[in-house]
């Protein structure tokens, strides 16, 4: 039996691959006020607008390509049970190989009825307005918004509770509910965290913390953990 390794992974695995984040810009996210391109408010507001976002947030992640630090954690599956729970909306960790990806916040190459969350759609080009779901729905980016519930953290839940050994990579642990999952972690489980700024982590037991980005600090893991 393999032990059970589950991931936590954040922008700061996918800013390696050219992909910029919100955060390192003062709450820009490419030039936008993310409170006008990733709320429900900014939908109701102006669709055209979060649809040219998306629309290019899209073509950005097909330009991308995975790291080393994906392909080193599709790596681990050779060692381990893993899962990883990634917060990004891009494929880099599925095209690295990792086979279990939970994405709690969406992804960015399906869209959805703006009726209904599970009405889903794959989409590669460009989401128009005048594109309809099979309900007679606008198609939105599925996408979890900020001012959203998050569906999947009840099935994250769990997973972590069942992790053998826990690693955060790549995130600042301020976006909640997703940096509330270190508390499930049972205590005595080892903790591996793995970010250029290590983030404050409450949860007490076992915590190595590995301050590099994620493709050195994967490198490093993988020693850790299997020589």
């Amino acid at each position: 039996m393999k032990k059970k390794l589950v991931v936590l992974s954040g922008a700061g695995i996918s800013a390696e691959s050219g992909l910029k984040t919100f955060r390192d810009s003062d709450g820009l996210w490419e030039g936008y006020d993310v409170t006008e391109v990733a709320t429900p408010r900014a939908w109701k507001k102006n669709p055209q607008l979060v649809l040219d976002f998306y629309n290019m947030r899209r073509k950005n992640v097909a330009d991308a390509k995975p790291n080393t630090a994906h392909y080193g954690l599709a790596e681990l599956e050779n060692h381990f049970d893993v899962t990883i729970i990634t917060q990004n909306i891009d494929d880099l960790h599925e095209r690295a190989g990792s086979t279990n990806i939970m994405h709690l916040h969406g992804e960015i190459f399906k869209m959805r009825s703006e009726r209904n969350y599970s009405l889903t759609q794959e989409i590669r080009g460009d989401i128009q307005l005048g594109d309809l779901a099979q309900d007679g729905a606008q198609y939105r980016p599925y996408i979890v918004w900020f001012e959203e519930p998050v569906p999947m953290i009840e099935e994250a839940i769990p997973v972590v509770n069942s992790a053998d050994i826990f690693a955060v990579i790549g995130t600042s642990l301020v976006v909640y509910p997703a940096a509330g999952l270190v508390n499930y972690v049972r205590r005595g489980t080892p903790v591996y965290v793995i970010d250029k700024k290590i983030p404050y982590i409450s949860q007490s037991g076992i915590i190595t913390a590995i301050e590099k980005p994620a493709t050195e600090g994967i490198d490093e893991l993988k020693k850790l953990l299997i020589g």
